[in-house]
């Protein structure tokens, strides 16, 4: 039954449709049930959390005592720590509850607890791919952890793997010459001791030879 288009003389039966008082009755309550129909929606309200105004979600969150509830998120953040808050309620002081509210605020997130990186008992890390902008910002969320962990646990570390998608350009410049090689004919060198030598120059192609000779002696044993 929709009860937006809803006729009250249909549902009467076929004598009672003819009766002139039940006419009268049926046209005169028909649109007053439509307007109560379109209100009953209003009703539901966990249900609606994606379709809830902004000030309404604010409300909902001092109604359902969400402590870590921050005023000036964006709506779709407000939307997830209220959908959230009720699972967050049952296992408050627990790493779900804390990686619960950290996924809500930044989408990803984790908690490390002292026995995953050989801590200190009861400590504890928060790893979090979000973005966390100033010192305000940061001690905002300190905070919210310190109020969702256990009294016994401490947060030993902060982790905030942050990713920029930026291009990277890279430029490679080659340079290229002629040349031409000369070589020249074994000279033999007379010294204290019979050696072997050669020499050698290089000059650019279409110049003259350079005048720079390089030598190099090696014994012979």
């Amino acid at each position: 039954m929709d009860l937006q288009n809803l006729d009250l003389l249909k549902l009467q039966t076929k004598h009672m449709q003819q009766d002139p008082t039940t006419i009268a009755m049926c046209e005169a309550l028909t649109p007053q049930l439509q307007v109560i129909s379109d209100e009953v929606i209003y009703c539901l309200i966990l249900a609606r959390v994606d379709a809830l105004p902004e000030n309404i979600l604010d409300e909902l969150a001092v109604e359902l005592h969400i402590e870590w509830y921050d005023a000036t998120a964006s709506i779709d953040i407000k939307r997830s720590l209220v959908k959230n808050s009720d699972k967050v309620h049952m296992y408050m002081g627990t790493p779900y509850a804390l990686e619960q509210v950290i996924q809500d605020y930044f989408g990803e997130g984790e908690v490390l607890e002292w026995f995953d990186y050989s801590g200190l008992p009861y400590g504890f890390k928060v790893v979090s791919n979000g973005r966390i902008s100033g010192e305000e910002s940061l001690n905002k969320f300190i905070e919210k952890i310190n109020m969702l962990k256990n009294e016994r646990s401490r947060l030993e570390g902060l982790i905030i793997n942050s990713k920029n998608d930026n291009p990277l350009y890279s430029a490679m410049i080659v340079n290229t010459k002629d040349y031409q090689t000369t070589e020249m004919e074994l000279i033999e060198a007379l010294t204290w001791e019979e050696r072997d030598a050669y020499g050698y120059t290089w000059t650019q192609w279409g110049t003259e030879i350079d005048t720079f000779v390089e030598w190099q002696y090696y014994n012979v044993l």
